[in-house]
């Protein structure tokens, strides 16, 4: 198990809340951490792509619940995995092509590095292979993809090309040339 810290401030009414603006600093992105229904619910906004996303995770942060709101009331996507690596569509269609993915990736948002650096129990030098879903936002595209998780240093940490620091948390602080925590 992960030696980040518990989200305290997620028992709390407004949750834990965290900001990053983009580099250029014209877009913000929110995201919510709760505990709701003995688990995890993440919400996240941003002002970039327009899109707001919502995570269910059980107490390890293992995903169960993927939802992405673009301009419709009711959901554009929505994904829901077994907790074993079945993936599925909410209206039943079974989603084999994502099968053995336990993590989703958002390219809108530095949060979704967090769920694999919370849960993998990696050592500084250490790395792992990570089966993901990544999401397109644009054309809602959900495909499997492979992402390197290395632990550089104790609260540094790369997947594939990209390096970022991450707090006590395990969330991500700093994505070079995207992100920045505001």
């Amino acid at each position: 198990m992960s030696t980040y810290a518990p989200f305290a401030a997620a028992h709390e009414p407004e949750g834990h809340v965290v900001r990053w603006t983009h580099w250029d600093g014209e877009h913000l992105d929110t995201v919510a951490i709760r505990w709701e229904n003995e688990g995890f619910t993440v919400t996240g906004n941003d002002t970039c792509e327009r899109v707001e996303w919502v995570l269910r995770l059980s107490p390890t942060w293992q995903v169960r619940q993927f939802i992405l709101f673009r301009d419709l009331e009711e959901p554009d996507l929505w994904l829901a995995t077994d907790g074993g690596g079945r993936w599925g569509e909410m209206n039943g269609a079974h989603r084999t092509e994502l099968d053995g993915c336990y993590d989703v990736i958002l390219d809108c948002t530095p949060f979704t590095l967090a769920l694999p650096v919370r849960r993998l129990p990696l050592q500084v030098g250490h790395a792992a292979e990570v089966p993901v879903v990544h999401v397109d936002t644009d054309t809602l595209e959900a495909r499997s993809e492979v992402h390197v998780y290395a632990r550089l240093d104790t609260h540094r940490w790369r997947a594939d090309e990209l390096e970022f620091t991450v707090d006590e948390h395990g969330v991500v602080i700093d994505l070079a040339d995207r992100f920045r925590r505001a």
